[in-house]
């Protein structure tokens, strides 16, 4: 009788084993940091037929970033307003209906630098004084998702951006940006593992055992 026990104890006991060690914990996670990058700003002018709307790329490196994100590359479009004879004020967006630009695709920002990256899409303005020589500006970045540790991420970055023009007002300009990361990514499903097999054959084990035990019990 107590041999038999055993048995039948012995597969439950690899059962509660094997969930214990083989579903990993998943949690939520909040991710707040900040990080200074060198940036290039190229602004250039859209299409013959859109005199007001221009195309932005702003490209960054960084040394100090967090989690691998050492570069960033931004892209929208802008429409440009003038203030005064020497400075304008440029409303960017990703989203080319913000501008009427049906047809067009939307663009979008990439945070990277190894396995860890970051997407979104940018909202934001500049003011840009040709008397001065400088562009200043800033916005918010809404998350749309990542890879890594930032799979699924939701949540924005908001920066400021001061640049430097130089004596070609064509060509590209060079600043800094303090990009505010306020990120969050959702709790992940358990990935089974190798010792989720052991649950498997626990059960199946135990169902075993169960029906030898009604089997010999009613033969007796």
């Amino acid at each position: 009788m107590i041999h038999s026990r055993i048995k039948w104890l012995l597969p439950v006991a690899l059962t509660l084993v094997g969930f214990g060690f083989g579903v990993k914990s998943a949690t939520a996670a909040t991710y707040d940091f900040s990080v200074l990058y060198n940036t290039t700003v190229t602004i250039n002018p859209f299409k013959p037929e859109y005199p007001d709307i221009v195309r932005a790329t702003i490209t960054g490196d960084a040394t100090d970033a967090p989690y691998g994100l050492d570069f960033l590359t931004s892209n929208t479009y802008g429409q440009v307003n003038p203030i005064s004879s020497t400075v304008t004020k440029t409303t960017f967006n990703a989203d080319p209906t913000a501008f009427g630009l049906n047809s067009e695709p939307a663009l979008s920002d990439r945070y990277y630098g190894g396995a860890n990256e970051l997407f979104g899409k940018a909202s934001d303005s500049a003011v840009i004084d040709q008397e001065k020589g400088t562009i200043s500006g800033g916005g918010t970045i809404t998350i749309t998702g990542g890879t890594g540790i930032f799979k699924d991420a939701t949540g924005k970055i908001t920066f400021t951006e001061s640049d430097q023009l130089g004596p070609d007002p064509t060509a590209p300009s060079q600043g800094q940006a303090e990009l505010i990361f306020s990120i969050k990514t959702p709790e992940q499903v358990p990935e089974p593992t190798a010792t989720t097999t052991l649950v498997g054959l626990g059960v199946v084990g135990t169902g075993f055992v169960l029906r030898r035990q009604r089997r010999r019990g009613t033969v007796g």
